[in-house]
């Protein structure tokens, strides 16, 4: 029971992933698509890491990057990407997300492990 307890969080992961990365690449196909679509990851990597902690959402983090690099970026279903620039903005989008990852986990530790200020001038 705890293996599939500790394979819950993972398979989330893959859950959103794949849900995002099919809407988008619908919308690509319409031809209605954003211009930066990695972008719209940001908002289930945080939920990922509200709900189940920093590791599944760092797992998060890079199956988007490569999901995004293989059907959103021209050619489609190739790793290469065309143009130099949107490079950038995988790299750009791979450090927002891990620095909004630790944001969020830091956000919501609990204040238990908070360490107590230590006085300032010597007084208890």
């Amino acid at each position: 029971m705890w293996i599939v307890k500790g394979a819950i969080p993972f398979a989330v992961t893959l859950a959103v992933v794949s849900v995002v990365t099919a809407i988008l690449w619908y919308v690509k196909l319409a031809g209605i698509g954003p211009h930066h679509p990695v972008f719209s990851y940001l908002l289930p990597i945080a939920l990922v890491a509200m709900l189940y902690g920093s590791v599944p959402a760092m797992l998060c983090i890079v199956i988007a990057t490569v999901c995004a690099a293989f059907f959103l970026y021209d050619p489609i279903y190739s790793f290469s990407v065309a143009n130099r620039l949107e490079y950038g903005d995988l790299i750009c989008f791979t450090v927002l997300a891990l620095i909004g990852v630790k944001c969020t986990v830091e956000l919501l530790r609990p204040t238990a492990k908070i360490p107590a200020a230590k006085p300032r001038y010597g007084r208890p």
